[in-house]
């Protein structure tokens, strides 16, 4: 997350919470880590378009920010999971208000499409 520094910058605590999970990718990550602990290889295979990199890239952030856990287990080839911290649950609620609209807002785009055929 922002050094200390940073925090006196914010002009609105949603560019808190958005530097956390903003971009295409953070929020459904922890989406996905909300229902069970994943490897890298699951969750790439569920966030279809991702491009390895930039998951990594992701996964590295949500780890640094304190929102998931990352463990190493000492095998032949190493397997790694991820999985939610306490502060990663503590955004359930908010990812779950944004499926939720994500529904809703599918709806009605369709609807408004279905509409504007038969027209």
């Amino acid at each position: 997350m922002a050094t200390e520094n940073k925090v006196q910058e914010y002009i609105c605590p949603v560019e808190v919470t958005l530097e956390i999970i903003g971009g295409k990718w953070k929020a459904v990550i922890l989406w996905h880590l909300a229902k069970k602990t994943l490897r890298f290889s699951q969750l790439q295979r569920r966030l279809t378009g991702v491009t390895q990199k930039m998951l990594t890239q992701q996964l590295r952030e949500l780890e640094r920010d304190g929102m998931i856990h990352r463990e190493v287990f000492p095998e032949v080839p190493p397997r790694v999971e991820y999985s939610l911290t306490d502060q990663g649950r503590s955004l359930e609620p908010v990812l779950a208000r944004m499926c939720a609209w994500g529904t809703q807002r599918l709806a009605e785009k369709t609807q408004e499409e279905k509409e504007a055929r038969s027209a």
